[in-house]
């Protein structure tokens, strides 16, 4: 089990010109607004509040960068799909993402969060493509597996490859924020990017 000496959030930009410049490795979080991405970041770090949870999906609205032991930062990217936002909003977002993601050099690794409950969205196959399509290291974590009978997981796993058309190498780690399944696989995966 990794130990976190230190995290803590060290700003939220909106643009490149806000992003840190120190060069650090960077492992993103991105999922749909319901994934439970604060949960998933919170339970990763052993931490209780770093990132904030909330009963209202898509209240991320801004790149989060977390600073991990002064050698990584976790970044949390805002959730998609969520539909009360107005569309100017959106496109705001999707133009944000696509800033970071296409032009970070420090990019070392994408954890896409989807819910291990249901087949993926749409939307949640069109980031999986739109990492691909730019040759972006993704790591697919199913969420919310502690809600699946054990028995069924390997059905629900199947579900998520084949939903997403995985591509040969990619892996998807079942994880329960709950119960803490997954976090070694995650954490052994994040340390193979750094």
């Amino acid at each position: 089990m990794k130990q976190i000496q230190k995290a803590e959030i060290v700003m939220s930009a909106v643009s490149q010109k806000q992003y840190p410049k120190d060069q650090l490795p960077e492992i993103a979080v991105a999922g749909r607004s319901n994934v439970g991405k604060s949960s998933f970041i919170n339970s990763l770090l052993s931490r209780k509040g770093l990132a904030r949870t909330s009963s209202k999906p898509g209240k991320t609205r801004t790149i989060n960068f977390f600073l991990i032991d002064e050698k990584f930062y976790l970044v949390d990217v805002p959730g998609y799909g969520y539909a009360k936002v107005s569309k100017q909003e959106r496109n705001k977002w999707g133009q944000m993402m696509d800033e970071y993601f296409t032009q970070r050099e420090s990019l070392q690794l994408t954890v896409l969060l989807v819910d291990a409950r249901h087949d993926p969205s749409e939307l949640d196959i069109q980031m999986y493509e739109f990492l691909k399509h730019y040759g972006l290291p993704v790591l697919v974590v199913a969420t919310k597996c502690d809600k699946i009978k054990p028995s069924k997981r390997p059905r629900h796993l199947k579900a998520v490859k084949e939903g997403l058309n995985l591509e040969p190498g990619d892996e998807v780690v079942l994880y329960s924020s709950e119960k803490l399944d997954g976090r070694n696989e995650v954490w052994k995966y994040v340390n193979d990017h750094l």
